[in-house]
């Protein structure tokens, strides 16, 4: 879904756009900055795409392998590894396809502006805050604790109101 998504918007956006032209979406905030980016994570490495994309290349069979591992005991670890593999792949059939990764969203007030980024940027970003979330969960999930309102200090049994 990720994939496809990612593609789909980078198609409109190639085919409605023109390259480094800023268009407004929510005033100075949100605009459309279409640009050709031949690198890697912040733009940095620019000119490296087939290193970046033979690194995607093992970094999905490791999601594979991590997935076939470890997924069917959550469906959080499985939503996790799914939105990494979806953004790895969406820039990879970029890099793959047109040798650079098409990035158009640009955040930001005046000057003090984000990296500009994509769909499959924001789903590697969102597995990131899944894995902060797990890890800040993980004690409760391995403790087998409820973490359910209304259990008790051992959780047994209701509150002391």
């Amino acid at each position: 879904m990720i994939v496809v998504a990612d593609q789909l918007v980078k198609h409109w956006i190639v085919g409605s756009f023109e390259r480094d032209t800023i268009h407004s979406v929510v005033g100075d905030w949100l605009r459309i900055d279409f640009i050709h980016n031949g690198g890697g994570l912040f733009g940095y490495f620019q000119g490296s795409a087939l290193a970046f994309a033979l690194v995607t290349v093992v970094v999905a069979i490791l999601i594979a392998a991590m997935e076939i591992s470890w997924g069917w005991r959550s469906w959080f670890v499985t939503l996790a590894l799914g939105l990494l593999m979806g953004g790895a792949i969406g820039n990879l059939i970029d890099r793959v396809r047109l040798g650079y990764v098409v990035d158009f969203v640009d955040i930001g007030i005046g000057r003090w502006r984000f990296y500009t980024f994509n769909v499959a940027d924001m789903a590697v970003t969102s597995f990131f805050l899944l894995m902060m979330g797990m890890w800040i969960l993980a004690p409760r999930l391995l403790s087998g604790g409820s973490g359910e309102a209304g259990a008790g200090a051992d959780g047994e049994g209701p509150a002391a109101e």
